[in-house]
């Protein structure tokens, strides 16, 4: 496909590139789903990606009214509301195809949709982009080995500094580590790295219009190491890393003990959590909004954001998966998008 940059002005919807995920999964149903919210077709030039055919049969399995309509010309097509739009790569055999199960075929085909995302958000044909649950076993059968959705979009954009962070509820969280091992987790916590997923987070929350973000900076031991007691790394790491951030002006303070800092944070104590690892920000984050929780690769040359859950494989096609968390994260796209398009005009 040959894209071009299209032009900008002030009055306008913003363009989201939404990959249908894991064909087996239940992305196509939530996205189906989803499009039938008349608040977000009003918002958002909404462009699916992914096999028409796929959808089509979503649809039917939802109950929509809605019609999926195939766009071949992305630059110069005029989005007609009411329908599904979308980018038909037409990579699935779906007629030999078994749904909720683990299948190397829909493996390869949820990488080459978000691949071709990624490609139209770096021309400027989309905004951002939202990204549909992958298996990462099914992508591994085709032989990506990828941890998830971040690392392929870091490494297709070319982008070192970036961070996950999770919006539910009333919890914003960004991850200091994210897809490894406790072991290299801990090996890989330093004040550098703490440092920079800090400013993200900062960043990260005045995007989204809090002006002095309050950072709460969760430690890594029991009670934050107690002194010393139960670990040193809260004095030798995390304390080093918040003084830097303070140093230049941003509102960070800790660390807390992980077991109370999200409470805190729900109580509106703090704007966001930096959380050490995976486990510690996304137990309380899905425990708070699992059926709205939100996941937000910052620090992208682009915005994207994915619903905060997987495949689901075991509800899969049968038109009761929740949608919910994929609104979320179609209305959070929309909402950053128009921040960094206008933020970007002077």
């Amino acid at each position: 496909m040959k894209y071009e940059k299209r032009p900008v002005g002030r009055y306008w919807r913003p363009r989201l590139a939404v990959t249908m995920g894991d064909p087996a999964g239940v992305g196509p149903e939530i996205i189906a789903r989803a499009l039938d919210d008349p608040s977000i077709d009003r918002h958002s030039r909404l462009l699916v990606v992914g096999d028409a055919t796929v959808m089509e049969a979503a649809v039917r399995c939802v109950g929509s009214r809605l019609q999926v309509r195939r766009i071949q010309d992305l630059v110069g097509a005029r989005f007609k509301r009411g329908k599904l739009n979308m980018v038909d790569l037409g990579n699935l055999p779906w007629s030999t195809f078994k749904t909720g199960q683990i299948d190397g075929r829909a493996g390869k085909a949820a990488y080459e949709y978000v691949h071709v995302a990624i490609d139209m958000a770096l021309a400027g044909i989309v905004d951002g982009i939202v990204t549909g649950p992958i298996h990462k076993q099914a992508m591994q059968l085709a032989g990506f080995r990828y941890p998830g959705h971040t690392e392929i979009l870091a490494e297709r954009s070319g982008t070192k500094h970036f961070a996950m962070l999770f919006v539910a509820g009333s919890l914003n969280v960004i991850l200091v580590t994210a897809h490894c091992s406790m072991r290299e987790a801990l090996d890989s916590i330093n004040v550098e790295v703490v440092l920079e997923k800090i400013r993200l987070a900062d960043q990260a929350m005045r995007a989204m219009g809090i002006s002095k973000p309050r950072i709460a900076v969760a430690g890594i031991n029991p009670h934050a190491g107690e002194g010393g007691r139960f670990g040193v790394e809260e004095t030798t790491i995390l304390e080093p890393a918040i003084g830097l951030a303070k140093a230049a002006g941003i509102e960070a303070t800790g660390p807390y003990p992980p077991d109370t800092v999200f409470y805190r944070a729900r109580r509106g104590e703090f704007d966001i959590v930096v959380s050490m690892y995976h486990d510690q920000g996304l137990i309380p984050v899905k425990l708070d909004g699992f059926a709205e929780g939100v996941n937000v690769t910052y620090g992208l040359p682009f915005v994207r954001t994915s619903p905060d859950h997987g495949t689901a494989f075991d509800i899969a096609w049968r038109g009761i998966a929740d949608p919910g968390s994929m609104v979320s994260a179609i209305k959070l796209g929309i909402r950053l998008a128009r921040v960094a398009h206008f933020d970007d005009l002077s």
